[in-house]
């Protein structure tokens, strides 16, 4: 005759179901997105350069896109409407000498001192923020 093993595989199963309800609640607090650190006028970021298709017809400056871990804006940007902030930053480029400038580090880390930072806000921005001042900040 065999003996019936109901009674030990429930008791398992309700153990179970009790370590998975108290373990679920911390394991969300840690899945929560943070927000990036902030980034100011005068900050240095960092992170891969690619540069971004514009058409040949086109009178626009030539774009670059940083990506980084996300940071927030300064007020009254702050998040970008997003979770944690923006983490592609559209370089604006002022002239053909900051174009040819950033073509050396296209797929490479960079990192750039920002002067003027906000939200992106035209259809045709592709990255969640835009710097449209900034400098190329070089290691010694």
């Amino acid at each position: 005759m065999t003996k019936p093993r109901f009674g030990k595989r429930s008791c398992f199963v309700s153990m179970m179901a009790i370590a998975v309800t108290l373990a679920a609640p911390s394991a969300w607090a840690q899945a929560e997105p943070k927000p990036g650190k902030p980034i100011n006028a005068g900050d240095v970021l960092s992170g891969e350069l690619n540069a971004m298709k514009a058409s040949k017809r086109s009178k626009r400056p030539q774009t670059y896109q940083i990506t980084s871990a996300p940071r927030r804006l300064p007020p009254p940007s702050g998040l970008c409407n997003l979770e944690t902030g923006p983490e592609t930053f559209q370089l604006v480029t002022n002239s053909d000498a900051q174009a040819a400038q950033l073509k050396n580090f296209i797929g490479k880390e960079i990192s750039v001192k920002v002067d003027e930072v906000a939200c992106a806000q035209e259809a045709g921005q592709t990255s969640e923020a835009v710097i449209t001042k900034w400098s190329v900040v070089t290691k010694h």
